[in-house]
């Protein structure tokens, strides 16, 4: 039977119609294959940053210090309160120790640092450390390098009261007891009692000028050790010591002796633990020695914290939080022995993610900028240069401001990190096969008020493939690679 030109025609459009179909099908396909999936995250716990550097930020070039730390992400900055360069050498009749107006006090220096700081948005930690000679204590009639419970507490509120907002100085809110308090370099004899002594004298002062401010405690060396010239007692012996707490016997097969309870009546009083947990063996490595605490062993000191919380052994006007004000890795260069920097500056990301999903929420790192020469300071965000203003920033600086980690599982992967602003930001990951591929977004992520975005993203890749983050005011973070170092690595935080 003939087709007549009409029926050609409808025939005609049927199958242009139908390839055109056929067509948007495939190209609809084809987008909804490569959608990118926005994810969200939920309210977690905070990441400030804080900074440590007693060359740079005592020196002429605080100023610029200051900005450059401000500039590489952090909130608050750590410094030393030298009592024996602000109090007198000696003592008049007329010095009122409790007294911040009294003549004797020179506080010119301590002021002029921390108004830089606080022009630069830095919040100062100011920590109380170096007794003048006249208020060490005394034993068998000779000074110890331990200072006198009562000139302690008398230091403590010259310092809250000068720094209470009402006078010249500026205003500051947090206040830190001694370094390293467990290493006889610092206090000696050892003692936890002692220092207990001495957190409770400050506590008692600070807070009695005002009840907003923070008293932060510990700070302690990482690593046990027993020398003819120095020692030092472990982390956690030295906090269960602190805190009254034992944690029981957990191979014990008594209950009653596997139970944690309290081993005196004492209580500490302080709002912030702290410590410094330099590690050896990368992000997530465990000290050799029991009791000592580095990276991954920082979940066990979070555990007696709470045991001692809940033995109510510590006494806080606010919720006890838990910090780093000390840590940091050496690079090569100019360490010669140090790890190398791209190595370091992953670490770097994987160590303050280590550290915040262990309760941690502030770390300090301790460096600006490298030292010249044959310096053992090595561990800054910046390359050493005669002018601050022209140093070069190490990719760490990077990993510090906008840290970002990624882990591939089965059929996912698992990010964090934190945007530079610390604010919500909607943070796009991309992905990139190999080392010289093109940048392709897979994924959203609405990071939380803190900054903080985490997501197990459903895409595919293989341990060849490398993932970034990018939010606005943050910039890329580094490239982290889906394929992990070698766990045999070990690079010491000091080059050693």
């Amino acid at each position: 039977m003939g087709v007549t030109s009409r029926n050609l025609f409808v025939l005609v459009a049927i199958v242009v119609l139908a390839a055109t179909a056929a067509s948007s099908g495939s190209a609809s396909a084809r987008h909804a294959s490569n959608a990118v999936r926005t994810y969200s995250t939920h309210g977690t716990a905070p990441l400030r940053t804080s900074l440590d550097d007693p060359f740079t930020f005592t020196g002429a070039q605080r100023a610029a210090g200051f900005l450059k730390a401000a500039s590489a992400g952090a909130s608050y900055v750590r410094m030393i309160v030298p009592w024996n360069l602000i109090a007198p050498s000696s003592l008049s009749s007329d010095f009122d120790a409790a007294d911040p107006a009294s003549k004797d006090y020179s506080w010119g220096w301590m002021d002029s640092t921390v108004d830089a700081a606080e022009k630069a948005g830095l919040t100062p930690i100011l920590d109380i450390a170096r007794a003048p000679d006249w208020a060490l204590a005394k034993k068998h009639g000779k000074r110890i390098n331990t200072p006198k419970i009562s000139s302690l507490g008398q230091f403590a509120k010259a310092v809250a009261l000068h720094y209470d907002g009402k006078h010249d100085a500026p205003a500051v809110h947090v206040f830190q007891v001694w370094n390293e308090p467990n290493l006889s370099q610092d206090l000696s004899p050892v003692n936890a009692a002692t220092y207990r002594s001495m957190v409770n004298a400050v506590a008692t002062s600070v807070h009695g000028v005002s009840r907003s401010n923070l008293v932060v405690a510990g700070g302690l060396d990482p690593f046990g050790h027993k020398g003819k010239t120095w020692n030092s007692v472990s982390p956690l012996a030295y906090m269960r010591s602190l805190l009254c707490v034992s944690m029981g016997n957990p191979k014990a097969k008594s209950a009653r002796l596997r139970k944690p309870h309290a081993t005196c009546k004492a209580r500490a009083q302080f709002d912030v633990w702290s410590h410094h947990p330099y590690t050896f063996n990368g992000p997530f490595g465990h000290a050799r020695r029991k009791d000592d605490v580095s990276l991954g062993d920082l979940p066990e000191m979070r555990s007696v914290l709470r045991t001692a919380l809940k033995l109510h052994r510590i006494s806080s006007r606010h919720g006890v939080q838990f910090w780093v004000t000390e840590f940091s890795w050496d690079t090569k260069p100019p360490r010669r022995h140090a790890a190398p920097v791209s190595l370091a500056s992953r670490w770097t990301a994987e160590a303050l993610y280590q550290m915040w999903r262990s309760g941690v929420s502030l770390v300090t790192w301790f460096g600006l900028e490298d030292k010249g020469g044959k310096s053992p300071y090595q561990s800054g965000l910046y390359f050493h240069a005669k002018s601050l203003e022209n140093a070069r920033a190490k990719p760490v600086r990077t990993a510090f401001r906008f840290p970002f980690v990624a882990y591939l599982g089965h059929g996912k992967i698992t990010v964090w990190g934190r945007n530079a602003t610390s604010n919500k930001q909607i943070v796009t990951i991309q992905r990139r096969l190999g080392t010289h591929g093109h940048w392709r977004s897979v994924a959203r992520i609405r990071s939380n008020a803190a900054g903080i975005f985490q997501a197990k993203l459903e895409v595919s890749a293989t341990g060849k493939d490398w993932l970034r983050a990018r939010a606005a005011g943050s910039g890329n973070s580094l490239a982290f690679s889906l394929t992990r170092p070698s766990p045999k690595l070990r690079y010491g935080p000091w080059g050693n």
